[in-house]
């Protein structure tokens, strides 16, 4: 039985969490003509607020992972976070926060519709 046979056979149940965790094995492999990427970045140094900036120059979607810094250190990540805002800026991009744990930084041509809860 195929991934999509299990995933869409009829149940009565649904395994959401075997479907979820389904969903990051497929094969991963960079398509070439692919206009841009969504890079999940761990964000926890200097080098990865480099890197994240690198990669909104290269026009790609950044998806920053910052659970770890912000339990750890507010000051640090305010710093990292302001060094990729920079580059937001510069490059006419956007940034939010979608999540306790996530912050999702754009390119220029990209923008992200914020709503107040």
């Amino acid at each position: 039985m195929t991934f999509f046979e299990k995933i869409f056979k009829k149940e009565e149940e649904i395994d959401i969490e075997e479907f979820l965790n389904n969903l990051d094995v497929e094969e991963e492999s960079m398509v070439e003509d692919a206009d841009a990427y969504v890079k999940p970045i761990p964000l926890s140094s200097d080098s990865d607020s480099q890197l994240a900036s690198d990669e909104l120059k290269k026009g790609n979607i950044v998806l920053l992972n910052i659970g770890d810094l912000s339990k750890r250190n507010a000051i640090k990540l305010r710093e990292l976070i302001s060094r990729v805002k920079i580059t937001v800026d510069e490059i006419n991009g956007d940034i939010a926060r979608i999540s306790n744990d996530r912050v999702l930084v754009t390119p220029a041509r990209v923008k992200i519709i914020k709503r107040k809860e």
